[in-house]
């Protein structure tokens, strides 16, 4: 059996807490809406985070969306989840995508 090196993997969507406890008021606008699902986009509007506990519409599977939206040099990109990926996993992409952002300053 040692051999096999078995281990032991994190299933089920956790604690959707683990992403969203890294957005601030300060930075993000929240809104929950009639279904539950939780919408998160910055202040510029360039990013989106959408959780979907039950799947979201249209989607039947997808638990989170993540999008960041382009500007006229360069397209944006999403991603997404199921409903039954892992918080940490979610919340690792988005700690990575958060991080690639920075303040622009004006002139």
């Amino acid at each position: 059996m040692s051999a096999l090196r078995l281990r032991e993997w994190r299933l089920g969507p956790g604690q959707p807490a683990a992403v969203l406890d890294q957005f601030t008021d300060e930075d993000f606008a929240f809104v929950v809406d009639d279904r539950g699902d939780v919408h998160i986009r910055s202040r510029d509007g360039r990013f989106y985070l959408g959780w979907f506990p039950q799947g979201r519409p249209g989607g039947p599977d997808e638990g989170w969306k993540i999008a960041v939206s382009g500007t006229a040099e360069e397209a944006g990109y999403n991603v997404s989840f199921t409903v039954m990926t892992p918080a940490e996993v979610v919340a690792a992409a988005v700690t990575a995508v958060l991080g690639t952002s920075r303040p622009l300053t004006c002139a």
